[in-house]
């Protein structure tokens, strides 16, 4: 097992105080907060100089994560994300106990399951779902290592991972899609 075990600590305990951690995911570094504090999601959307009116995605540990934190989950779902060949985030018509200024504006949330050992040690020691943004200012490209990060939101952060800092392999965003009626709606391939 990796050892990341110091980072883990130090990641629950500033969640657990509303503060903000810049972390490697499944997909590329985000930035990240407890995804049902109202205060904690501002200070990610004040981070990335973007609008709450744009919706961030949600990274859970377990299918039964997703089933807790939506209404009404087609099954069929999790049978297309154990076969999808890249990280697969879904938006869920009805979020329930996430933040409000986390929820698009019809209710809406997007959830990815991670696949990554760090990130699902750190949602299930933590106990809820934690805010997976992209590390960068909006409109900015999307940084594919750490070294990219700018020492902007480096600086901005209340805890920063060293987990996977020496990692220089490239890494993309995850798909996104729509679940309806049994089938996947592409968003973002």
């Amino acid at each position: 097992m990796l050892n990341f075990e110091n980072d883990i600590k130090k990641c629950v305990e500033v969640l657990n105080n509303k503060g903000v951690i810049l972390y490697p995911t499944d997909t590329v570094w985000g930035l990240g907060c407890d995804a049902t504090n109202e205060e904690a999601v501002s200070k990610i959307y004040h981070i990335k100089k973007r609008s709450d009116s744009k919706a961030l995605i949600v990274l859970a540990a377990t299918e039964r994560d997703v089933m807790q934190y939506t209404a009404a989950v087609d099954l069929s779902l999790f049978e297309f994300l154990n076969e999808a060949e890249k990280p697969t985030t879904v938006i869920y018509d009805n979020g329930i106990g996430f933040a409000d200024n986390l929820l698009a504006e019809d209710g809406s949330i997007a959830i990815r399951i991670a696949n990554d050992e760090f990130c699902r040690a750190l949602i299930k020691r933590f106990g809820k779902p934690i805010v997976s943004t992209s590390a960068n200012i909006s409109g900015a490209s999307t940084p594919a290592n750490f070294l990219q990060i700018s020492d902007e939101i480096k600086s901005s952060v209340d805890f920063v991972v060293t987990h996977k800092q020496n990692d220089e392999t490239p890494a993309t965003p995850s798909s996104i899609i729509k679940w309806e009626n049994g089938e996947a709606i592409f968003i973002r391939k």
